[in-house]
């Protein structure tokens, strides 16, 4: 007996959990097949043995080896055979287990896996099926998707959708569908297809759709057009399989099975209201003002309100809420006098009915009673929309019969009796569509109604009632109508009888057919679970399949993944073809007179008909118009299109000879084409001809071509021309053909050519046009040609080649005329696209010829001959080919082709060569853009001829150059030219001659980002020997710079090498974009771009060593033990706390600890220690099981520590040293498989505390590292490698410099395997955290040391990291070796020789050159990013910081030595940059801002975006650490260190708020610390004393106005206005000397007040960017806090943070109007007393409203404001009146022409001196607002000149009116680019004074520059009113009445009375003078103002008092208080 068969012997005797986790596959597989038999010898689902197996099939399914795992899998399907629907409790686990392990294996594993799901659905364990599947979709393996896919469209095919619920399916699809593989989303599209079949196609769109990209919906409406029938379950549960009888019985059955259960086995209809989720519309409701729009005066504010109720409601299901008051609303609104506003209630109440359905039906039968009464309007619209409502609400389940029995008694006794008739008709509806139990219950109230009924006296009534009477005979039978129907006579019984018997069959037969095949098809299909797996593929649901049944059978195995992908490619190539198109009937058919009025109805009115028919043309034309204006009331036109278009053609006809009715009836017309949303061709046809005719007609031309064009729109331009040809070419007016022409010129100008079959119409032109006798014809046919060649191009001229010369020369006229616009863009667009008139050919729809068929095999074989003259005439006979196709061809079938022609590149004779590439130049043109796909890449060849010698040649490729280009894009060629100009063979002379064409080709453009792959070998060329190669690379490398941009040129210079990269640093010098010490940073290290980049540092095992990825695998393969095996003890404990660490006292604990690198045996009292501790801490299961002595127990508790640690880190962190302790403890024993599992769980720990920003404390660290370092000598290697990798992830977490003397420890020992791992961990050390260790590099002579030792290993060991030494200190590692024999030198010596020329070969550089570059360079810029923003960018034109090229300087990676960037000065990582700016010195910070600034760098540049995207989620972490750094190096340099740390700080938050991104997301509390930090250094005296203090100011003035600009504007306005409340005194970085804590805070404000200024000047542009709501509530919580007496107190004093929120406010009013009350929902208005912001926004609006200010968009539902008059004009009384505004009118075109402007302004001037009394604004309410203001401005400028003497003659010209609509103020950047450079400006300095922020003067229009640092003065020069722009409203009340409103502008008069005395010379002298220097005043800014800010001064005569104040401030004219 071998071994083998022992074992399994033995193994036999074990118990069954034993056998299945034995360590031998083989004991294992031999259990799970013993397991299998006995599971299929249990015929008892209650068997014991059942339950007992159970819990074996999670850990079994998970094995890792395959065959074993594929034996699991059998065991499991024979375990749910014979189990029943008790093992479900097993399911959860079981195929969470199948999901993780076996749909990624073999073909067969998956198939089993597969069907262990299909058995627990059989076994009813959906849920847990369902919830396996979410997971198995989020498998990042694509082929693990596809197989869960698969498995839910079979359990969804087999057991149908009353088993598988489709609710969650549909949830699950949306994200498959973006998947990335091709295969999941076919699959996705199946499994869509199949819930298509279970539950119908609408409820599937109506779902998915709207989350599905346009392709994918294209695809699938393809595919449902094969989806036929219903589906019906194949397959039963086990549960419904048990009941049934045996399948002879069943057989026997069949016949008499009764009809109900029958047909209660067909499937019932899924509601799609149940598939969806519900939506709450209460909430938007809300916002969108319907309540104050219902109560609206204009009935159109009202249907527009209740019309966004009828949007909102349309939804398919409504959430429940208190409807009750919306309801009461609608109720009101139902009766309301405006049609239009009732029926949009009724609809309104229709949708809420469908949407909420049962929580509807209170409702209902509270308004049922309104709709039945207005049952008696007898609009169509009314009617129609009543009864679509109540048929609503019966159907959704808001109202069944029973409940309104007495509505429907009141109802038909209204002595309305259309009332009476249409609520019959309803009950009619609700009887048919109610159930016959319903119908029994209620028909003894129904059927006395109707009969009474019948006895009404019209006849729609009675009609009615019959309909009712035998709808309940339908459902119920005739015995219960037996009575009544003896009272009625003869002829109303037999009517009743034959409406009873005529509709119906006999429903009974139809019912119990369906029902037996129903019950027939369920037998059949139904099968026992035992039967062979059929495996069927989601994808097979896709096309290319014959048509979709209603049960198909089960399927074959899908065929390959590629297969399916190629059918699916197929498909939807050919979707188009083979979608069902309905094709639209064209050729109206005949129609009469009186059918055409009947089916009209009374849509118009009888008399306007009949008058249309009169002969008296006056009646004609009156009734027309009449018919227009009924026609443009109606709302909706579409039912009704072709019936009036018909009525038109016939009455009036167009026949008509009187033009007015002719021109009103093609007005018509137009109107209907133009409004209807689809107008039918038929329509088109009816009309064509005579709209055609009248185009002929002077008198009706113009209405004539309008109809045409609005044709053209409705249906397409092709459709029209085509029909037109024949009219104009068979009519015997030539009228109707020049003038069709003509119109066909228009039509083509603005609709272009793509709708046009372009070759048609050419060739009517030839033919018919250019043909005719008549001149205006041809004239007519020339332009629409020479329009054509606008579109089309010098190509329409091949089409007419033929024509005759003199006609020749005028089209050519023509041509010059209309030149060729490749851009040239549509006018108009088409509402349907017209697919059939769409033209093959391409843009320019001239048609392209398939030439496959001319492409033979002869002629390929000829182009293979051996014969050259064969090869040349077959060459030819291609170019042949393309002039027969008129040198336009389509792709299709030349592959070969080129291929053919490829060959003959390389034919030996070179005239072939050149004829081939003549040949491709020509099919290069002749094919156009497609050439790049078709060719096959066929350019690498054409670019090799370049290296012939021969210069013909190279000029022929050349040639074809310029043909390709011609044809496809440059940036298509681009890549093929880069590999040319790379090729080594390609000579000196080619190369020369692609570069001069080159820089021909890049000088025609003037921007081409594509270019930048040219820079590699256009760099290398300018280092050729080829003199004439260098000039022709230089020149290319010109235009290649001026293409692309230094700045992406710069970004792309890591790839060039040597002498290239110097030359290019060169020609970079004149751009600013290299500092001068580029040469320096070019030797640091090698790896800044790449190792130290965030995306490497996250994903890089060697960046973040102990990644989780490879412990996690190992977790799921070993698996975890069952909870549910533990013991009755476990599980009553399961409640408590893992971690109990109430009494916890870590610090305790860690004063016992020995402090000691030295490694040490734990002692009997140390383990004893540890017990007690684990007994006190961990719960009871817990701590038994890390106190076992079996090492099973001790795996089963560090599995329960992995489970806990992402819910329980704050605890584990609590017990760490413990848990340490313990680990020690499982090091010093020798079971390897609890070691193992140590090491798994402790990389997952550490990362869990680096990702806490926990590092372990000194005691922690004593406690495990002299252990670990010990025992990383372990002599098996795969323990050892774990713990290799966990001691680098050690190193990271906790420190470099602190781990360091414990690996030193490590090479003392005795274990020679711990010293060569120690070794070559100080090795690591070196090479990655060089600076970190840098003080402790004399303890490399213990490693030096280690040479001598007898090991071999070792001795290599120490060697090695001697030589990494070597590598980065170079000749410096000697001081640091000690004392050495002569022998351990030598080796040492050879070692580093080795090493030196090993760097050689790689080109790594020479020893220790990186790190003495690095030092110095950092040397030498010391200063770095800070000091170089003030040196470097002096010029104004060259942005301040260049990103990508600042300190720390992006070096050549390729080229340096070191191959991590930051070995010499520091950390590499993200994180750790972060925690070293967090926690480190000043000093040291400045490496981890090094960090930061290149990564920042590195996001900029990636071209994806992705490394941005992880940027953005630190932004806020980032900004937050160096808003807290900023104090530290402000006070650490203040104590006289250099200010270094200062100007890092600051530029690496300029850096992170130049990114627009990365500034939006940073938090609003992080933005109030920067913001609060950053102004108090601004405002502190002892900045500028500092080390470049100067240089600092204006670095943070810099710094805030980029913040001001990028950070999230919301949050800037809320933390603003935060800051104008007082500072806490704790906040001043420094007591002051001098100054008061009151005078502090007032200069604090000051700035702040400044900084919300640069807000609130751009807030015009930005209003629609912020939160209103946020910023409002920010003004309302500072107003609150001030409260009112403050507030008076304040106005008096002219406070200026009071005026600055004001100010706010009031722009916010203006931009926003009334609108602004709608973003009050933060505010608490329902308070007492009310807030005082509502006080100040009426203000402002009333004085807004009175001046004309408020902005015309901004106001949602905005009252338009003008004057009373204008509002109540009375009619004019006489001509004085008339003539006035025809004056008027006069003028006012002379003022909109630049001629006579001045004089039109100065005539209006004379106007309104004369006629004061008349309102000039009231007749410009359509003007737009800048020409209201310009002629405001205009007359207050002649008011001046007049007042001056001057007359028009000496009066300078004005400037023209505003030619744009809308005037806005042009707002300067805020970023300081394109500024003046604020920190080179001399003037700028600030020598000793507080900082602070000195704005622009006055004006909002103003650009503002920057930010100047000035002394605050101690008043204010700046005129602070200009800059507040709102008026001072100094006392207000809370509640704001008209009294003490006109107190306030009684107020404002004197205060306007007050500033007219003031110096008008103040406003231009200077602001006053600062430190010395001068700071610009306001200048003559005040017409700039006018003309730039669009507001200007307004005539007083319409202002208030306060109007004219706030006018004033903004001209300048103020007064100081």
């Amino acid at each position: 007996m071998s071994e083998d068969e022992k074992l399994l012997k033995e193994a036999k005797k074990l118990p069954w959990e034993d056998r299945l986790t034995h360590k031998n596959w083989k004991v294992r597989n031999d259990a799970n097949i013993d397991l299998a038999a006995v599971c299929d010898g249990i015929s008892d689902p209650k068997d014991p043995r059942l339950r007992e197996f159970g819990p074996f099939f999670r850990k079994a399914v998970a094995d890792s080896n395959a065959p074993v795992q594929e034996k699991a899998l059998d065991a499991v399907i024979a375990f749910l055979r014979a189990a029943d629907a008790d093992a479900g409790r097993y399911a959860k686990e079981v195929c969470d287990a199948v999901v993780a392990k076996c749909l990624t294996g073999r073909p067969k594993t998956v198939e089993k896996a597969q069907m262990v799901f299909m058995l627990w659905v059989e076994l009813e364990a959906v849920e847990a099926f369902l919830d396996a599947m979410e997971k198995a979709i989020k498998n990042k393996v694509a082929k693990a998707v596809v197989p869960a896919i698969d498995v839910m469209f079979q359990a969804l095919s087999e057991f149908g959708s009353k088993i598988i619920p489709p609710k969650r399916i549909l949830k699950m699809l949306p994200e498959l569908f973006d998947h990335q593989d091709q295969n999941v989303r076919a699959s996705s599209k199946g499994l869509t297809l199949e819930l298509c079949r279970w539950i119908g196609k609408d409820p599937v769109k109506s779902i998915l759709f709207e989350k599905m990209r346009d392709t994918m919906k294209k695809e699938l409406e393809a595919e449902l057009a094969i989806v036929t029938g219903t589906a019906k379950p194949t397959r039963k549960i086990r549960s419904e399989q048990d009941k049934e009888p045996e399948p002879e019985a069943v057989s026997e059955a069949v016949g008499s099975a009764p009809a109900e259960e029958s047909a209660a086995e067909v499937p019932q209809e899924i509601d799609e209201y149940e598939l969806v989720d519900p939506v709450d519309i209460l909430t938007p409701l809300e916002k969108s003002g319907f309540w104050e729009g219902v109560k609206a005066t204009k009935w159109s504010e009202r249907k527009d309100a209740v019309a966004e109720l009828t949007k909102l409601a349309s939804t398919k299901r409504i959430a429940p809420g208190d409807f009750s008051e919306v309801c009461r609303t609608l109720k009101k609104l139902i009766t309301d006098v405006n049609i239009a506003v009732a029926v949009e209630a009724i609809q309104a109440l229709g949708n809420l009915a469908r949407g909420l359905r049962t929580h509807f039906s209170a409702s209902s039968r509270f308004l049922l009673p309104v709709l039945l009464e207005k049952l008696k309007e007898k609009k169509p619209t009314s009617t129609e929309a009543l009864s679509q409502t109540l048929q609503a609400m019966h159907k959704s389940g808001c109202l069944n019969l029973t409940d309104i029995v007495e509505d429907i008694k009141t109802a038909v006794k209204n002595k309305v009796p259309l009332v009476r008739s249409l609520t019959l008709n309803w009950v009619t509806f609700c009887i048919e569509t109610s159930n016959k139990a319903t119908i029994l219950k209620v028909h003894k109230e129904y059927v006395p109604i109707c009969m009474e009924c019948l006895n009404d006296g019209t006849p729609d009534v009675r009609d009615a009632a019959f309909s009712a009477l035998a709808a309940i005979a339908k459902m119920v039978g005739m015995r219960p109508l037996e009575k009544s129907l003896e009272k009625l006579d003869d002829v109303r019984k037999k009517k009743l009888s034959e409406m009873i018997g005529g509709s119906t069959g006999d429903p009974s037969t139809l019912v119990n057919s369906a029902a037996a095949q129903t019950s027939g098809g369920s037998m059949a299909c139904t099968e026992s679970s035992n039967v062979s797996f059929a495996r069927r593929s989601a994808a097979s649901m896709l096309s290319g399949k014959k048509p979709i049944t209603a049960a198909p059978a089960a399927t074959k195995k899908a065929t390959s993944a590629k297969s399916v992908t190629s059918r699916k490619g197929d498909a939807g190539g050919q979707s188009k073809a083979s979608k069902p198109v309905e094709q639209e009937d064209i050729e109206p058919a005949e129609m009469s007179l009186e059918e055409i009025e009947s089916r009209l109805g009374s849509l118009i009115q009888a008399d306007t008909i009949t008058q249309l028919k009169s002969a008296v043309w006056k009646e004609r034309l009156e009734a027309i118009v009449s018919f227009k204006e009924q026609v443009e009331a109606l709302t909706n036109l579409d039912p009704s299109v072709e019936v009036l278009i018909r009525l038109l053609c016939a009455v009036p006809g167009w026949n008509e000879k009187n033009v007015q009715v002719q021109q009103h009836v093609i007005d018509i017309i137009t109107h209907i084409s133009s409004t209807a949303s689809k107008f039918p061709k038929k329509c088109v046809v009816l009309c064509l001809l005579g709209v055609t005719e009248r185009v002929a007609d002077i008198k009706t031309r113009t209405q004539a071509m309008k109809c045409l064009s609005t044709f053209c729109e409705a249906v397409g331009p092709g459709f029209i021309i085509e029909r037109m040809y024949k009219i104009m070419k068979e009519h015997k007016n030539p009228k109707v053909l020049s003038e069709g022409l003509l119109w066909m010129v228009s039509a083509v100008d603005d609709f272009g050519t793509s709708h046009i079959k372009v070759k048609d119409l050419i060739d009517f032109c030839k033919d018919i046009g250019l043909q005719s006798s008549a001149p205006a014809t041809r004239n007519a046919t020339v332009k629409l040609i020479g329009t054509l060649h606008k579109f089309i191009g010098p190509d329409i001229k091949g089409f007419l080649s033929d024509v005759k010369p003199a006609l020749l020369s005028a089209l050519d006229a023509e041509y010059e005329k209309n030149p060729y616009e490749a851009s040239a863009a549509p006018k108009k667009t088409v509402k349907v696209t017209d697919s059939t008139s769409l033209v093959p050919g391409g843009v320019d729809g001239l048609p392209r010829e398939d030439i496959s068929e001319k492409i033979t095999p002869a002629l390929l074989k000829g182009l293979e001959s051996s014969d050259w003259k064969i090869r040349l005439e077959s060459i030819e006979n291609v170019t042949k080919i393309l002039e027969e196709a008129n040198k336009r061809i389509l792709p299709v079938g030349t592959g070969d082709l080129f291929g053919a022609l490829r060959s003959r590149l390389h034919d030996s004779n070179k005239n072939l060569i050149m004829a081939t590439l003549s040949t491709l130049g020509a099919l290069a043109s002749a094919m156009g853009q497609p050439v790049e796909k078709a060719s096959k890449g066929i350019l690498s060849d054409i670019l090799k001829c370049l290296s012939d010698n021969k210069k013909n040649m190279r000029e022929c490729t050349l040639s074809t150059l310029d043909s390709w280009l011609g044809a496809a894009h440059l940036d298509k060629m681009v890549p093929y030219i880069t590999a040319a100009l790379t090729d080594a063979k390609l000579g000196a002379e080619g190369r020369k001659d692609l570069f001069d064409w080159l820089s021909k080709q890049l000088n025609g453009l003037t921007d081409f980002p594509d270019a930048i792959q040219l820079l590699k070998p256009t760099a290398s060329a300018m280092t050729d020997k080829s003199a004439d190669v260098r000039k022709a690379a230089e020149t290319c490398f010109n235009e290649l710079l001026r293409v692309c941009g230094q700045e992406m040129v710069t970004k792309n210079l890591r790839d060039i090498q040597g002498s290239a990269l110097a030359i290019v640093v060169e020609r970079l010098k004149p751009y600013g974009s290299f500092q001068e010490n580029f040469e320096s940073g070019r030797s640091t290290s090698s790896s800044l771009a790449s190792k130290g980049s965030l995306k490497t540092a996250k994903s890089n095992g060697a960046a973040r060593p102990g990644s989780r990825a490879a412990p996690s695998r190992t977790v799921t393969t070993k698996g975890s033990r069952q909870e549910s095996i533990m013991s009755v003890q476990d599980i009553n404990i399961q409640s408590q706390a893992l971690f109990n660490v109430k009494d916890s006292n870590k610090d305790d604990r860690e004063r016992m600890v020995v402090r000691r690198f030295k490694f040490e045996e734990l002692r009997l009292e140390q383990i004893q220690d540890l017990e007690n501790d684990v007994m006190k801490y961990f719960r009871e299961d817990l701590h038994r099981r890390l106190l076992s002595t079996d090492f099973k127990k001790q795996v089963d508790a560090i599995e329960m520590l992995q489970k806990a640690l992402p819910s329980m880190r704050r605890e584990l962190i609590e017990v760490l040293d413990i848990l340490l302790r313990w680990f020690v403890l499982r090091f010093c024993e020798n079971n390897t498989s609890c070691l193992l599992k140590v090491l798994e769980f402790l990389p997952e720990l550490m990362e869990m505390l680096r990702n806490e920003g926990y590092t372990m404390t000194e005691a922690e660290a004593a406690i495990f590292l002299p252990c670990l370092v010990e025992k990383s000598g372990h002599n098996i290697e795969k323990v050892r490698e774990k713990m290799r990798e966990l001691m680098k992830q050690v190193i990271q977490t906790y420190s470099a410099a602190k781990t360091f003397p414990y690996i030193l420890e490590g090479l003392r020992s005795r274990n020679n395997r711990t010293r060569i791992e120690c070794a070559d961990l100080v090795g690591f050390l070196l090479d990655n955290y060089g600076a970190e260790i840098n003080g402790q590099l004399k303890s490399l002579q213990i490693v030096a040391s280690l040479t001598a030792e007898r090991d071999g290993d070792t001795r290599k060991a120490a060697l090695n990291t001697m030589a990494t030494g070597y590598k980065i200190l170079g000749d410096d590692i000697w001081r640091y070796v000690g004392k050495l024999t002569e022998a351990q030198r030598s080796m040492l010596d050879d070692r580093f020789k080795w090493k030196a020329r090993e760097m050689e070969k790689r080109k790594e550089g020479r020893p220790g050159e990186a790190r003495a570059a690095l030092r110095r360079s950092v040397r030498d810029n010391v200063s770095d990013p800070a000091e170089q923003s003030g040196e470097v960018s002096r010029s104004i034109n060259v942005p301040t910081f260049n990103r990508e090229n600042y300190g720390p300087p992006v070096v050549q990676t390729d080229r340096l030595p070191v191959p991590r960037t930051y070995s010499g000065v520091g950390i590499t990582d993200w994180n750790d940059a972060l925690d070293i700016i967090s926690y480190g010195s000043p000093e040291q910070s400045v490496e981890g801002m090094k960090v930061v600034c290149h990564e920042l760098a590195q996001a900029t540049a990636d071209p994806d975006g992705t490394t941005m995207d992880d940027v953005v989620k630190d932004a806020d972490r980032l900004v937050s650490c160096l808003a807290n750094k900023v104090a530290k190096t402000f006070d650490f340099s203040l104590t006289g260190a250099s200010s270094r740390s200062c100007k890092y700080v600051l530029n690496t938050l300029m850096q992170t708020f130049q990114n627009k991104r990365l500034a939006c997301a940073v938090k609003e509390s992080t933005l109030d610390s920067l913001i609060t930090e950053l102004l108090l250094w601004l405002l502190d005296e002892r900045v500028p004393l500092m080390d470049d203090g100067s240089q600092l100011l204006r670095a943070l003035n810099v710094l805030m106005l980029k913040i001001l600009d990028n950070a999230d504007r919301t949050s800037s306005f809320s933390v603003l206005i935060n800051l104008l409340r007082p500072l806490d005194p704790s906040r001043w970085p420094a007591p002051a000397s001098n100054e008061s804590l009151v005078i502090r805070n007032q200069k604090f404000s000051d700035l702040v007040v400044k900084c919300l200024i640069k807000l609130t000047k751009v807030l015009q542009n930005t209003i629609y960017d912020v939160d209103l709501d946020r910023i409002l509530q920010s003004i309302h919580i500072y107003l609150q806090e001030l409260g009112m007496d403050e507030i008076r107190k304040r106005a008096g004093a002219d406070d200026k943070p009071l005026r600055m929120v004001k100010t706010v406010l009031h722009e916010l009013v203006k931009l926003r109007g009334t609108a602004i009350k709608g973003h009050l929902s933060m505010v608490p208005i329902d308070m007492q007393p009310q807030p005082i912001i509502l006080a100040y926004i009426d203000l402002n609006l009333q004085t807004l409203a009175a001046a004309r200010m408020l902005t015309p968009s901004g106001a949602v539902g905005q009252t338009h404001w003008s004057d009373s008059t204008a509002n109540n004009q009375a009619p004019p009384a006489h001509s004085a009146d008339a003539q006035l505004k025809q004056e008027l009118a006069a003028i006012f075109k002379k003022i909109g022409d630049k001629q006579t402007c001045s004089i039109g302004l100065y005539e209006l001037y004379r106007i309104t001196q004369l006629y004061p009394q008349v309102d000039i604004f009231a007749q410009l309410q359509n003007a737009s607002e800048a020409f209201r203001t310009y002629i405001r401005d205009g007359l207050a400028q002649m008011e001046r000149n007049a007042a001056a003497g001057r007359t028009p003659s000496s009066v300078p010209l004005a400037t023209p009116p505003p030619a744009a609509l809308n005037l806005s103020p042009r707002y300067g950047a805020l970023s300081p680019i394109n500024a003046a450079n604020p920190l080179s400006d001399s003037r700028n300095l600030n020598t000793g004074e507080p900082t602070n922020f000195s704005l622009p003067p006055s004006s909002y229009a103003e650009e503002d520059r920057h930010v100047i640092a000035s002394k605050v003065p101690s008043h204010d020069p700046l005129g602070f009113h200009q800059s507040l722009d709102e008026p001072r409203n100094d006392r207000l009340p809370s509640g704001v009445t008209n009294g003490t409103l006109d107190a306030i502008r009684e107020r404002m008069k004197s205060i306007q009375l007050a500033a007219a005395s003031v110096n008008p010379d103040t406003r231009s002298r200077p602001l006053g003078q600062v430190n010395g220097n001068i700071v610009e005043g306001t200048g003559n800014h005040h017409m700039q103002q006018q003309q730039q800010g669009g507001i200007l001064p307004m005539d007083e005569k319409a202002l208030s008092g306060l109007q004219a104040r706030m006018e004033r401030l903004k001209s300048g004219s103020f007064d100081s208080m």
